[in-house]
């Protein structure tokens, strides 16, 4: 009984482990110096940074979708370990969020770079 209550666990951390890598965390983007940029510079980087901030995301639904995967593999996790994959992924999210705002802020100091050159 042990073996087969072994084998399993080792099954289900196997599993587990391989959904680990599932997510791609998105390349990020180049943000276009707003005091040299071109008009066409600057529009191809608002789109640069609406990809990305789309990527980012996708990647947090999969970061979702992965734990929600995971802990359906785990039936018999217990509340300290169902905790602390929560603090894990609430710690991903937020890395990702704040990352996403740090992209946004530079293009806006880019664009208002741009607009100040243009006065």
């Amino acid at each position: 009984m042990k073996k087969s209550a072994a084998i399993s666990t080792s099954l289900t951390l196997f599993l587990v482990t391989s959904f680990a890598f599932a997510c791609d965390y998105p390349k990020r983007v180049d943000v276009p110096n707003g005091e040299s940029a071109t008009k066409e510079d600057m529009l191809a980087g608002q789109k640069s940074v609406k990809e990305y901030v789309a990527a980012m995301e996708e990647y947090l639904a999969c970061l979702d979708q992965e734990e929600q995967d995971a802990l359906a593999l785990m039936p018999d996790i217990t509340e300290e370990d169902r905790t602390g994959r929560t603090e894990t992924l609430t710690k991903k999210h937020n890395a990702a969020v704040e990352e996403m705002e740090t992209v946004a802020a530079k293009f806006n100091e880019a664009v208002r770079a741009y607009k100040a050159k243009a006065e």
